[in-house]
């Protein structure tokens, strides 16, 4: 009997758009470099391998791979093993459920609260397990434009600048001026791999926004670029979100209270993703933090391993 696994689209609600993730369930006895060929088979920007076992208070322990590396922390595959393990443990309910998981990771315990609803897309929302950070680097400006094959002065708008941060992952968040900027990017990783600074262990990827949405109701519109990871482009990043989170406190000056922002990301790739982010604001400063999306399952087997 093969192991099971299933491939979600997760950050839609439709098939073959958001972000593509491979689910391999029963995952304890897979060694570290056999869940790294099995991922470099998948070639998705991650693959998540579900294993129980851990501390008696979590659920289950997730190891995350790119076709390169293993992660400590990332959004899409933490939204879609949340909707994966509720949609196995109760499959399609007939009434309305709510779920709390605990989804232990490399970058700590994350606590996912899961929504079922008869004939719709689950929906997972997950606390940040790390709070945004901002990191030290200096960036110059020209370097960044030519890596993206822009114009300077298509870089920044109203307070936004380039910063670098991180939520478990760092990535370097780059404003540009408006979606025609965004969709003009020709992005040159030779360039990229260059300048991008380093930090916790590994090659900053590049996260370029700006405001608005073609989606009237997306907040920000984004694109990700991860040559180290070995990810051309990414549809949805949560991971990215995660961290552009404290650029968006500090940028926008946001005030105490709760705020909703929809990011649409992977536009450009026609798989269009939806990341739903709550900030708690408290102080000045970031309280608390969510994530979340649906995911649909788009096909299930069994792996021959």
């Amino acid at each position: 009997m093969g192991r099971r696994y299933a491939i979600y689209d997760v950050f839609t609600e439709k098939l073959l758009e958001g972000n593509p993730l491979a689910v391999v369930f029963d995952a304890e006895d897979l060694s570290d470099s056999a869940m790294q060929s099995i991922a470099q088979e998948f070639n998705l920007s991650e693959t998540v391998f579900i294993q129980r076992r851990g501390s008696a208070t979590h659920a289950v322990q997730l190891r995350i791979y790119t076709p390169w590396h293993e992660l400590p922390f990332a959004g899409h595959p933490t939204v879609g093993a949340a909707v994966a393990i509720a949609e196995a443990l109760y499959g399609d309910t007939e009434k309305p459920l709510d779920l709390m998981q605990v989804l232990e990771q490399k970058v700590g315990p994350v606590r996912a609260a899961v929504r079922l609803r008869p004939g719709a897309a689950t929906f997972a929302e997950f606390d940040l397990p790390r709070k945004p950070s901002r990191l030290d680097a200096r960036f110059d400006k020209q370097a960044i434009a030519d890596a993206l094959s822009l114009k300077a002065t298509q870089i920044g708008f109203e307070n936004h600048v380039i910063s670098f941060w991180s939520a478990g992952v760092p990535f370097v968040m780059v404003p540009l001026h408006d979606i025609a900027a965004v969709a003009a990017v020709e992005f040159d990783p030779q360039r990229w791999e260059r300048l991008a600074p380093l930090a916790e262990g590994r090659l900053a990827a590049a996260y370029l926004y700006c405001r608005g949405g073609i989606n009237h109701t997306a907040r920000f519109h984004a694109r990700m670029f991860a040559p180290e990871m070995g990810i051309a482009e990414d549809p949805a990043t949560g991971a990215a979100v995660a961290a552009l989170s404290g650029a968006i406190h500090l940028f926008d000056e946001l005030v105490d209270g709760h705020h909703a922002i929809l990011v649409e990301q992977g536009v450009e790739m026609a798989r269009p993703s939806f990341i739903h982010l709550h900030l708690d604001i408290a102080g000045g400063k970031i309280s608390t933090a969510r994530i979340g999306g649906h995911a649909v399952k788009m096909a299930e087997g069994e792996l021959a391993v």
